[in-house]
């Protein structure tokens, strides 16, 4: 795709006067978003129903994400974008255009959420805070000093990192947490983002799986009531898991498919033991809710309550 099929993608459906938000990602036309959002516009009372995506390849080149970060700020009708499969790489390739980056963007060097107010282009990642509102969504208060259960994220981009961030900061924070990735560079630039962040020394173990082979070893030696989190993008972006169908997942644990739409097929590994072993499956629908939500309220510069989250929710499932 061209720097100018880009920019034509985005400003095609919005006309002169109307005023619009972005979707940046890769299919963005088959996200269940694109019929919720008008939903949440007129529960929220948005200056616009009209919701555009700016897809891009996964191998996008650095001048593709750069127009369209300028695309974002010289229009005044586009209000700001949320930013899925693209985190890292539009921090990478753009991050000098936006005025202002808040702690988590340049900790995380990943940006969720774009924002404008007046003249200032704002950088944000609000995967830390999404991502922990969806984990309280379905694991127990206090689980891990209750049950001693570790993590195990499969996938050390965008959406590993915010995850690995957001339990090392919890009070209860599980005893062990071990993120994977298919090489040892990523996993370095993780360990880097921990350190400058503070992450207690031992906390995170960082280990390549150069095979699926291996990553099934990490997860069946888990103990039992372990989350054990597909944070790779396999699933969605593209066909796959990071684990065989020969894993075992650890009894009574928690396998969190980060995706809600795709072939699945981590989830539907799990779901496929979980009876024999009493497996709690759980999707990344909750996480669609918060983690749109809460990049719809920083665009519009908006106050999010819980009740009113429960109302977005709601009104997300009745299209689902």
């Amino acid at each position: 795709m061209t720097i100018d099929a880009v920019r034509t993608e985005a400003a095609t459906p919005a006309t002169a006067s109307a005023d619009y938000m972005g979707f940046v990602g890769v299919t963005t036309a088959s996200s269940s978003i694109m019929k919720v959002f008008p939903l949440w516009a007129d529960i929220l009372g948005l200056p616009t129903r009209t919701l555009v995506g700016h897809d891009l390849p996964m191998d996008a080149e650095p001048a593709q994400y750069r127009a369209m970060v300028e695309q974002i700020r010289d229009d005044p009708h586009h209000r700001g974008a949320l930013v899925t499969t693209h985190k890292m790489n539009v921090y990478a390739a753009a991050a000098d255009l936006f005025d202002e980056l808040d702690p988590f963007a340049v900790s995380c060097s990943e940006i969720s959420s774009i924002s404008k107010r007046g003249p200032v282009l704002s950088g944000r990642a609000k995967d830390p805070l999404t991502v922990d509102l969806a984990l309280n969504d379905f694991l127990p208060a206090d689980h891990f000093a209750r049950s001693g259960a570790a993590v195990v994220i499969l996938g050390a981009g965008g959406s590993g990192t915010a995850l690995s961030w957001a339990l090392a900061e919890r009070e209860d924070a599980p005893a062990k947490i071990t993120v994977t990735a298919r090489t040892q560079d990523k996993l370095d630039h993780l360990r880097e983002v921990h350190r400058q962040h503070g992450t207690r020394e031992g906390l995170i173990e960082y280990v390549v799986t150069a095979s699926a082979e291996d990553a099934d070893a990490l997860v069946a030696a888990a103990p039992a009531g372990s989350v054990i989190a597909n944070a790779t993008g396999l699933g969605k972006d593209r066909p796959g898991s990071p684990l065989t169908d020969a894993v075992v997942f650890p009894e009574g644990a928690y396998a969190w498919e980060f995706n809600y739409r795709g072939t699945l097929e981590f989830l539907h590994q799990a779901e496929a033991q979980a009876s024999d072993r009493g497996l709690h499956v759980v999707d990344g629908w909750r996480y669609f809710i918060h983690g749109w939500s809460q990049v719809v309220a920083d665009v519009f510069d908006l106050d999010l309550t819980p009740e009113i989250v429960e109302r977005l929710a709601e009104a997300a499932e009745s299209v689902r």
